[in-house]
């Protein structure tokens, strides 16, 4: 009889704890919280990187828009680059460049050669203009490391523009 009651009593409690829901929610949101955590630390940091990238971007282009308003000067252009965002990274490399050029309806603008642009057109018509290609890059480390991703990424962009 005592043995018999023993296994009652093992049961009973046994019964109990699979049918407590006590701190049950406080694991789910353990859960679900380091998942939605995760998440939102990879989406900051893709939001992060992408936003640098514009950056990168925007700074090539204010050197294309400086060189096609001041004209050619190497040395202008790249404090134009580093100036137009506030990144300390950012560096105009490689250095800005003229070429001369002739528009293109496939391609935009086919370059050839260097200034002073004297030959004309393979159309035969217009007259090749002066080009300057000015390059922008940056450096970005990830927040966490990721497979297949190298950290610190270079963020690289170009702009040209028509300077005459």
């Amino acid at each position: 009889m005592i043995r018999r009651l023993r296994t009652d009593q093992r049961d009973c409690r046994r019964t109990r704890l699979w049918s407590a829901v006590e701190g049950v929610s406080t694991i789910e949101f353990a859960v679900v919280a380091s998942m939605l955590a995760t998440l939102a630390i990879g989406m900051l940091d893709l939001s992060m990187g992408l936003w640098q990238q514009m950056e990168v971007g925007n700074a090539a282009r204010a050197g294309a828009e400086y060189a096609s308003l001041k004209g050619w000067d190497s040395s202008a252009i790249q404090i134009a680059v580093t100036s137009a965002t506030s990144l300390g990274s950012i560096t105009a490399s490689p250095t800005p460049t003229q070429s001369c050029g002739c528009p293109d309806a496939t391609t935009g603008v086919t370059l050839s050669g260097t200034p002073p642009c004297t030959s004309t057109c393979p159309d035969g018509l217009t007259k090749p203009g002066t080009y300057v290609t000015v390059n922008a890059q940056a450096s970005y480390s990830t927040i966490l490391p990721y497979p297949g991703i190298s950290s610190p990424l270079t963020l690289t962009a170009t702009a040209m523009a028509r300077i005459n």
